[in-house]
């Protein structure tokens, strides 16, 4: 068998890619405990937010491809739409759906296509202390209730505008009518954390320094909650209906995920990591982008605890929901092997 090797700046390409993914398992990185389950979960000093891009050795020749990828939020669908990158990895679907769609932050539509949908099951939760007495959203607003809230990030308006999680509270509350100002104005207070598993919020929500939470990552302090006797509060009526109107799917906080919910809550869903791609894309490439997420199933980190299957990449499931179309390529993809018809 004679030797075979790729091109020379292909190897260091390939090979830096390689390295990067590596440095995520080097001493660099540590095992921590996320707030509710315990269970082990890897951090790291490496930057958690990446942009990386692969430039064409001869941009300007026909059957160059140069591809650039992004992971986070809100901007970077805006990014994909503008042609800053090629493909970004954003969570949750809704978020794509509202680019989409040109509602909730964008004020007009994106050109957008899905090339997979990556399982990651989540709802909003909106849990009250049963001590309290709400029963409604609605309720916090009549009587002007000072909540002790733990939420997400509320730093700066910046930070408030880039995220879904904090676009979503603040849309469901501004259904109701009332806002975070308005829980200070009424004497509560903010307890803002960078993630929904934060240990701060385990610690509030046993020792009774808050009394409500507002966020999504429902599995990493859903159950704490409902340990420490908060209920959740349904979004449901004209609040749901709002929601649903730009793009929300709506949903339910299951009792058959929590012990000792006494019913299903209707919320809105926050399922589903999403690879998206611009709708003018070559279907040559969205196909290849799908075959390399194929050939590299078993190494891509998954936020299910699960194996990769390919074939719920596409399948629209509760765990991988999108509303945004399929990019050709990835379709032509997915038929071929078998999972669309």
């Amino acid at each position: 068998m004679p030797n075979t090797r790729y091109n020379a700046k292909i190897q260091r390409a390939k090979g830096l890619l390689e390295l990067a993914a590596a440095m995520y398992e080097t001493s660099l990185s540590f095992q921590t405990t996320r707030a509710a389950e315990q269970v082990l979960q890897t951090e790291s000093r490496i930057g958690h937010q990446l942009s990386l891009s692969l430039i064409a050795a001869s941009p300007n020749g026909s059957n160059s491809v140069s591809l650039s990828f992004a992971a986070d939020n809100f901007a970077e669908l805006k990014g994909v739409a503008d042609g800053k990158y090629s493909l970004a990895w954003v969570n949750p679907s809704v978020a794509a759906t509202l680019a989409y769609r040109g509602t909730g932050p964008f004020r007009k539509k994106l050109p957008l296509r899905v090339i997979a949908t990556f399982p990651s099951y989540d709802v909003m939760g909106f849990a009250v202390h049963k001590s309290t007495g709400i029963t409604s959203l609605a309720q916090i607003k009549k009587d002007r209730i000072p909540l002790r809230l733990s939420t997400n990030v509320t730093s700066s308006a910046q930070a408030i505008a880039s995220s879904p999680t904090m676009f979503t509270v603040i849309a469901v509350m501004k259904a109701v009518g009332f806002t975070l100002a308005d829980v200070k104005k009424w004497g509560g207070k903010i307890q803002s954390v960078q993630r929904p598993s934060h240990p701060d919020r385990r610690d509030a929500i046993q020792n009774g320094t808050v009394n409500a939470v507002f966020d999504e990552g429902i599995k990493s302090w859903g159950q704490t909650a409902v340990d420490h006797d908060f209920i959740y509060l349904p979004i449901e009526g004209q609040v749901l209906k709002r929601l649903a109107a730009m793009g929300y799917r709506t949903s339910i906080v299951p009792k058959s995920r929590f012990k000792g919910m006494p019913s299903d809550v209707p919320t809105v869903d926050f399922s589903g990591w999403p690879m998206v791609v611009h709708a003018d894309m070559s279907n040559d490439v969205a196909y290849a982008l799908c075959e390399a997420i194929e050939k590299r199933k078993n190494l891509l980190p998954t936020d299910n605890f699960k194996p990769i299957d390919v074939g719920q990449l596409c399948a629209n499931d509760e765990e991988a929901p999108y509303n945004v179309p399929l990019h050709r390529g990835a379709k032509r993809f997915y038929r071929e092997r078998g999972f669309l018809k």
